[in-house]
């Protein structure tokens, strides 16, 4: 057994370095040659690259939106119908409360196999603290929020009982909040001030990179310069929509006032478009999110919730259900295709360069055809033919394809820097286009070289 091994291995290290020779004789042909396999596995390179990346990417997503989670969001109604409509007969119009803590509550005592149920309300205010003042968000959430949501604490504790339940003034604050007013002290414990109220920190969130342009779309945000509060300490201190209190009415005057007002000679401040879009809001919370047991139950718990929202609000549709999961999954199927379409492009590539492989070979039979009688009247067999021939179009194969490894890795990287699309290399794609470089190698490399093994030495010898 030791003794055939040897005789393998010395028959294919004569064939190979044969083969290295004949290809070092003509490097230009057999470069040339090998591009087709450069440029079909430098696609299969970035065409896996790509998927990856994007598989990371939705990975990543569902790990932070949480798994199994339903997010209900308030949005206005828009209206349709013919102009003759609008001069006739009008319907009265549907009274909605908008989307309020009662349709959390009423969520999570009707809607069977549901994990938690979560509400959030947010508003734009003002951070400051020892003379440094910047804008932010105030957040007041359940104390699920962070759990469904994957937001976990660098530091400090989360909301207790009693602190949500009275509303207490306390708060977890971002990372972007703690980098820019605590860079020399510990947050925990200290007092901050948003908007009028003062709050004492009591945790601070890990830092959490939201990439992705369907982050938006998702409901995901950066929430570093985030403060977030209780529930209800939000809609007793801060914000109550679902009340209209005196400062609300004196806010409303004078916006109203300050839209009547033409100032000449100045230029007058225009509110922003976060703001006009709070001005107009009415709905008490700005999000409920919704976490069922069981991924397979997650449609039917949606359908459940549209149907009860849409007897709450009374017909009014002025809220939006997204299913994440379900949605991540379509784009996921979107790159699928996309992938399949490069993985197409990169197969014709490689077609093309064994084709390119093939002809090379059989052109050079006939160059090498004297060469090839000298080596049968010497003593070489057929399979030393074969064998030789062989080695020679697996190695312009190997050699394009390493070459198209190192240019996908690169063409992946320069993706990722001009395009924006994350791509992720990983060692399996190596594998994968090496072992397709080596096998365009042996299927187009085998015909011209069992032709050359089947050449008549005498006729080779012959040949002029």
């Amino acid at each position: 057994m030791r003794e055939r091994f040897a005789a393998f291995s010395g028959h294919v290290g004569f064939a190979t370095r044969t083969a290295l020779e004949a290809v070092a004789h003509n490097r230009l042909r057999a470069g040339l040659t090998s591009l087709g396999i450069l440029f079909g596995v430098a696609s299969v390179i970035a065409m896996l690259a790509i998927g990856k990346g994007a598989e990371s990417e939705i990975l990543e997503q569902m790990r932070l939106l949480g798994s199994n989670n339903i997010l209900i969001r308030p949005y206005v109604e828009q209206e349709e119908g013919n102009a003759d409509e609008e001069q006739g007969s009008k319907q009265p119009k549907r009274f909605s409360p908008g989307l309020t803590y009662l349709d959390a509550d009423a969520i999570a005592r009707t809607v069977p196999g549901l994990d938690a149920v979560s509400a959030e309300v947010v508003v734009n205010s003002n951070i400051t603290r020892e003379g440094r003042r910047r804008s932010g968000r105030v957040v007041g959430v359940d104390s699920t929020y962070f759990r469904l949501l994957n937001m976990p604490l660098a530091s400090g504790k989360p909301f207790n009982a009693e602190q949500m339940a009275q509303g207490r003034p306390v708060a977890i604050i971002g990372s972007g909040v703690r980098t820019r007013f605590f860079t020399t002290e510990d947050p925990i414990g200290r007092p901050i001030k948003v908007g009028e109220v003062w709050l004492t920190v009591v945790g601070v969130l890990a830092d959490r990179q939201v990439a992705g342009e369907n982050a938006e779309r998702l409901g995901l945000r950066d929430v570093g310069m985030d403060v977030f509060v209780p529930l209800q300490t939000m809609l007793g201190r801060f914000r109550n929509r679902a009340q209209i209190t005196q400062r609300d009415i004196e806010a409303a005057a004078r916006a109203a006032g300050q839209e009547g007002v033409v100032v000449i000679g100045a230029a007058s401040e225009q509110p922003s478009e976060e703001t006009k879009q709070e001005r107009s809001n009415t709905n008490q919370l700005d999000r409920i999110v919704v976490r069922v047991n069981e991924a397979q139950h997650v449609s039917q718990a949606a359908d459940v919730i549209r149907r009860m929202l849409a007897r709450r609000h009374n017909g009014v549709v002025d809220y939006e259900i997204t299913v994440p999961e379900l949605l991540l999954k379509q784009e996921q199927r979107t790159r699928t295709i996309f992938n399949v379409v490069l993985g197409a492009i990169a197969s014709i590539s490689l077609i093309v360069g064994g084709i390119g492989i093939m002809n090379i070979m059989l052109a050079s039979i006939l160059e090498r055809i004297r060469e090839i009688g000298v080596r049968r009247a010497l003593g070489a067999t057929q399979r030393d033919i074969l064998a030789q021939f062989l080695a020679e179009a697996v190695m312009i194969s190997v050699a394009g394809g390493v070459a198209g490894i190192l240019t996908g890795a690169g063409l992946s990287i320069g993706i990722e820097k001009f395009a924006g699309i994350r791509t992720l290399v990983s060692v399996l794609s190596v594998v994968v286009a090496f072992g397709v470089s080596l096998t365009v190698g042996l299927v187009f490399g085998i015909v011209p070289a069992w032709r050359a093994a089947q050449q008549d030495p005498v006729v080779c010898l012959r040949y002029e």
